[in-house]
């Protein structure tokens, strides 16, 4: 048995640390508000984020971070992307020993254009962290819960520390393989959030299975190319993280960026969408992140460009797509030919 620490109890850090006590660990889930702390504790349910969810008893929940942080040796970070450096910055005064840190979020920061683990090493001291682990693959908190069959991965430029953080969470419903390509796994993670909002909107608009299928190939092209300029390793984006990340955030209801890509397809605001969700829409601020990072990189992502307009530029939806199908035609592999 292992103590683990899970901050952030949304739906996929509660789903992880479910997966955590079912494997006998002593996990510590830990929520900034402490009424949901207390209803995990007292009735076992996070009816917000996993309505209709027991959670098991041997599950505990805390509001004081203090406590969630000096409680273990393995910290999984499972908060938004935009609130990962203050998490990191008021972990630092409760921080006296090395520590493994686990990061779940998937997302690029804008302007810095950091992905996760560099934003964690540049908030957490060196000499308290044995290693950075990103986990992450097709898995909809939803599923997981119910012990349906789910394959991750866990990547590190460790690969001891992505070893142990699989014997953590393997069991008989929860699969996870291992990976040294941090570069390759984070980009897929983040970038599929962006093609997932654009399918969303492809279904609004009622294009059908035609048009999704073409967003999800040719957005895997456009994923490649810029996880490939930053150092990342071709097949990465075939695997878990790439191609099977992809295909599930942008096919299921479960996915909150279809579903807010959806809205936009419809005709509602980004204002109102956001308003309705009620939950953080990574893709959203990774698409700024993404447009940003491929004009650095001069990278063509020409469905990143297009979903950048409508969400910051005031563009419409069906015109985006209308400009997609008109670009200068190609080869079609003309794309794959770094591999």
């Amino acid at each position: 048995m292992e103590k683990v620490t899970v901050l952030g109890a949304g739906s996929w850090g509660t789903a992880l640390a479910m997966v955590l006590a079912n494997n006998n660990h002593d996990c510590l889930l830990w929520s900034h508000r402490e009424d949901q702390a207390s209803e995990i504790n007292e009735h076992h349910t996070n009816n917000k984020y996993l309505p209709n969810t027991l959670l098991p008893s041997n599950l505990k929940a805390t509001s004081d971070f203090e406590q969630a942080i000096q409680h273990a040796s393995t910290i999984v970070i499972a908060v938004p992307t935009k609130a990962i450096r203050e998490v990191c910055q008021d972990m630092i005064q409760h921080l006296n020993e090395k520590k493994l840190f686990v990061h779940v979020s998937k997302g690029i920061e804008p302007d810095s254009l950091k992905r996760i683990s560099e934003m964690l090493k540049d908030e957490l001291p060196a000499h308290l962290v044995e290693a950075i682990v990103v986990l992450s693959g097709p898995s909809h908190a939803e599923e997981v819960v119910l012990q349906h069959p789910t394959t991750i991965t866990a990547a590190s430029e460790k690969m001891q520390a992505a070893e142990k953080v699989q014997d953590l969470f393997m069991n008989n419903y929860f699969r996870v393989y291992t990976n040294d390509d941090v570069i390759g796994v984070e980009i897929g993670a983040a970038l599929k959030n962006v093609i997932a909002l654009a399918t969303g909107i492809v279904d609004g608009l009622g294009y059908g299975d035609n048009a999704k299928a073409a967003l999800i190939t040719r957005g895997l092209a456009e994923i490649s190319r810029l996880g490939i300029s930053l150092g990342a390793e071709p097949y990465t984006f075939f695997g878990l993280t790439g191609m099977g990340d992809l295909i599930v955030t942008c096919t299921s209801v479960h996915s909150r960026n279809w579903r807010a890509g959806n809205m936009l397809g419809k005709g509602a605001t980004l204002e109102t969408v956001l308003d309705e969700m009620g939950m953080v829409v990574e893709g959203v601020r990774t698409t700024k992140a993404a447009y940003q990072l491929a004009k650095k990189q001069q990278v063509d992502m020409p469905i990143t460009e297009a979903l950048y307009s409508v969400l910051f530029e005031g563009g419409q939806p069906k015109e985006a797509v209308d400009i997609l199908m008109h670009r200068t035609k190609k080869h079609e592999l003309e794309d794959y030919k770094t591999f």
